[in-house]
């Protein structure tokens, strides 16, 4: 959950967010994130009690503020199943009806299905596809033309490092993620005039539950942070894995009036790993 923030928890005060794959992980920091800074957060997912537990966090953790400082925005849980386009639609417009215009657009919902790339069974890749790419161009269709017509927004597709260097087991969601990013600079460039911007965060290793699920025993983060030579990975310079809030950061910037100028831009918030 973020801490207060003195001086920003207004801005985005008057504004709503459609946020997916939020009810765990970077998605949930996100989601946490803008409604502290004052959004009106539509929280979306496929799983209910982990969106309706999230608001509950979030509320709860607000009570404790002086009455000035509380925020001013709110998370709303909706299910919604991103690989299913009528789930979208339909939540986008309940969304666009029940809080409002929505002026920010967090691509998140993500899946890992991990595998050689010459073995990956067909429907591994078929899943990866169908939550981490397809997924994004079915919310950022359903929204980002409502966007344009009203001559403002921001879409901020989070994507990852693996998307921009081989990965040794990570094919599929190398490539989805990939596919993913290209899609969101397409999709920035043609609505650039229109005042829609569009960008993607790429993180690295980050503490999240997908990440857990690959960890084996005690020294699994130590391992991470240094780097494993048989499997060509580098380690992380800065020697620290994310923390699901440094990813919310970067998405808040790329959302804000503060990168009012940034679109189509790719932003890695990998502690270094990848060298760029």
């Amino acid at each position: 959950m973020p801490e207060h923030i003195p001086g920003r928890s207004g801005e985005f005060t008057g504004r709503t967010a459609l946020v997916t794959g939020a009810a765990q992980g970077i998605g949930a920091a996100v989601a946490d994130l803008l409604a502290t800074l004052g959004a009106r957060v539509a929280a979306t997912d496929r799983a209910l009690p982990g969106l309706e537990a999230r608001a509950a966090e979030w509320a709860l953790a607000r009570t404790g503020l002086p009455e000035g400082e509380r925020s001013t925005g709110g998370l709303t849980p909706y299910v919604m199943d991103v690989t299913d386009r009528s789930s979208v639609e339909d939540t986008v417009a309940r969304v666009e009806r029940q809080l409002g215009p929505v002026d920010v657009l967090v691509n998140v919902a993500g899946i890992l299905r991990t595998g050689s790339a010459a073995e990956l069974p067909a429907q591994d890749w078929a899943d990866t596809f169908a939550v981490n790419t397809t997924g994004v161009y079915h919310v950022s269709q359903a929204v980002a033309p409502l966007m344009a017509a009203r001559g403002s927004g921001a879409v901020v597709t989070v994507g990852s490092n693996a998307a921009g260097i081989p990965r040794t087991g990570m094919a599929a969601y190398a490539a989805s993620k990939a596919a993913a990013a290209m899609f969101t600079k397409c999709l920035g460039l043609e609505l650039a005039r229109s005042g829609v911007r569009c960008n993607v965060v790429a993180p690295g290793s980050t503490d999240t539950p997908m990440q857990r699920a690959l960890w084996t025993g005690p020294d699994a983060a130590q391992r991470v942070v240094e780097g494993d030579p048989t499997t060509y990975r580098t380690g992380i310079p800065l020697g620290r894995i994310a923390g699901p809030q440094d990813i919310a950061e970067a998405v808040a910037f790329l959302a804000s009036d503060r990168a009012r100028h940034i679109t189509m831009q790719e932003l890695y918030v990998d502690g270094g790993a990848t060298l760029r």
